[in-house]
């Protein structure tokens, strides 16, 4: 990233360099920057860590998330990937979010959650049998793409044989643009890719009956709602990299947890009646998206601290979720204790469409996979994504034993 912000720091405020490549969110100082003070600084601006303070500024409509302003952080200001990531879903505010939100939001009716929890339970079951078997695997290729493709296939209306996964995977790397050389290339070939890909379904479907998936209710209402061809393709392609990249980092997170957390694994074989609770310890835990991003609409004081406009601020869940004023035992997985609600998916008019979507598909797997498999033994170091944006790991390799019969 190339930009500062010229926020005046309190002197209790610790700096913490999210721009070294070595910077991970779980080091030992960001806890004593969170018990320092309730920012700290970064090379791009403030890092809010506490949990009421994070709460509190992720409804706060004085600050607004802009694909734009990040980019242009990271010295990108035109092109292909700067124009689509600023139109994103996630960026819009106002009526263009109103408009747009209301068309997806139709397909996460609860009675769809119950249809798509079967896809979910059948998959989860037919990995697991692949896992059985694979001997040491990489995580990612042999369980979370499939698992997280499969799922967004259903949801969307996409055929599994024509989709290929590699452009959702890169394209999530536009959070990378300031750290990896390759990133930006990979992020335009992956958006051209996708964008081809969504007018193909969009023409199809054009020419198919209606269907009861996202890509047909989406057809059947963006001209009501104002929307272009192009914006209806723009948003199926910020779907696709939703449903998939960002799924597929959360699993591998949770995976890589149950490592470190053996006992955990075999308590949820014991107890299957924990797997709710466990799928909300995970997403405390280890999110897969540490940090909330926002800038400044206009000069900000909140709480002592004064942030100029277009300035940018990090809110960072990942912290907040392991606030001591809030959390009991805040640094022990558990899956056995009832916390307070979650921060992950955020707050306010950008709360996650795919929230109960995810909580379902996590719950699912963690009914499947401790029932029929040993805990993951890791065989290799793991190899993790930039933290910054959406994080997991790239190389998480694993190996599992099937569980005895009846064990």
């Amino acid at each position: 990233m190339t930009e500062t912000t010229t926020t005046v720091l309190d002197d209790r405020a610790a700096y913490l360099d999210v721009a070294d490549p070595g910077f991970m969110f779980t080091a030992p100082e960001v806890a004593a920057a969170r018990e320092a003070h309730w920012y700290a600084g970064t090379p791009y601006g403030v890092m809010v860590l506490r949990h009421a303070q994070v709460q509190h500024l992720l409804r706060d409509r004085r600050l607004a998330q802009s694909g734009r302003r990040f980019l242009r952080l990271n010295g990108i200001t035109h092109g292909t990937v700067h124009d689509w990531f600023d139109t994103l879903l996630l960026h819009l505010r106002g009526e263009d979010h109103r408009r747009q939100r209301a068309l997806v939001l139709q397909a996460f009716a609860p009675q769809a959650l119950q249809r798509w929890r079967l896809t979910m339970r059948s998959t989860a079951e037919r990995l697991a049998d692949r896992l059985a078997g694979a001997g040491p695997c990489e995580f990612g290729e042999t369980f979370a793409d499939p698992m997280a493709v499969s799922v967004m296939s259903a949801i969307l209306g996409v055929p599994l044989d024509d989709y290929e996964p590699r452009w959702s995977t890169d394209i999530g790397l536009v959070y990378s643009v300031g750290h990896r050389p390759d990133a930006l290339e990979r992020v335009e070939r992956s958006l051209a890719g996708l964008r081809a890909y969504a007018d193909h379904l969009i023409s199809r479907q054009g020419t198919a009956g209606p269907g009861d998936d996202l890509i047909s209710l989406l057809m059947n209402g963006y001209g009501g709602e104002g929307m272009d061809r192009t914006e209806l393709r723009d948003l199926i392609v910020g779907l696709f990299f939703a449903a998939h990249d960002t799924t597929r980092n959360q699993l591998g997170q949770m995976l890589f947890t149950f490592t470190e957390h053996p006992d955990q694994w075999e308590l949820l074989a014991e107890r299957p009646e924990l797997t709710e609770q466990a799928t909300d310890e995970v997403l405390r835990w280890c999110p897969a998206a540490p940090a909330i991003f926002r800038f400044a609409l206009e000069d900000v004081e909140f709480d002592g601290l004064r942030v100029p406009a277009e300035s940018f601020v990090m809110l960072c869940v990942h912290a907040a979720q392991r606030d001591p004023r809030v959390f009991d035992s805040p640094d022990v997985f558990d899956i056995t204790l009832r916390r307070p609600p979650l921060l992950s998916f955020g707050a306010g008019p950008h709360y996650c469409l795919g929230a109960a979507t995810v909580r379902t598909e996590i719950t699912e797997i963690l009914t499947v996979l401790p029932s029929r498999l040993l805990p993951p033994r890791p065989t290799a170091p793991v190899v993790w994504r930039n933290p910054i944006g959406v994080c997991g790991p790239e190389s998480l390799m694993v190996s599992f034993q099937p569980r005895a019969s009846g064990g």
